[in-house]
């Protein structure tokens, strides 16, 4: 009997992961979008101006962790989901805003493992 693996034995990127890539791209950076807007309000909402040094940091390192994601390093899959959590429950404690961006981004990030990134674990370094 000839054994199957549902394991993609390629390290070639498909459509799928490129796809689920660019959606996570793109939720990171609609976050990012929204924590410009606010500080370009700053003032009008009394922000502290400190806030936003460690706001961007976050983004930046997301994005960060996403290209690192990419190119196949296992650090990008964990920092990732660490990084967006931070950036939802620092938006949820110092402005109280709820971000549909942080819900839906981690949603996506859980599809996009299952479907992309479990398969090609072996690829990832």
């Amino acid at each position: 009997m000839e054994e199957y693996s549902y394991f993609d034995e390629d390290p070639k990127k498909g459509w799928g992961f490129i796809l689920a890539f660019a959606a996570l791209m793109l939720f990171t950076l609609m976050g990012f979008g929204i924590d410009l807007d606010e500080y370009l309000q700053h003032e009008y909402l009394n922000i502290p101006r400190w806030y936003f040094y460690v706001i961007f940091a976050v983004d930046a390192l997301m994005a960060i962790s996403l290209v690192l994601m990419f190119f196949y390093r296992k650090i990008g899959i964990f920092a990732f989901p660490a990084l967006l959590v931070l950036h939802f429950f620092m938006h949820n404690y110092y402005l109280s805003t709820f971000l549909y961006t942080d819900v839906t981004n981690l949603f996506l990030f859980t599809g996009f493992g299952m479907l992309a990134i479990i398969p090609k674990w072996k690829f990832f370094r």
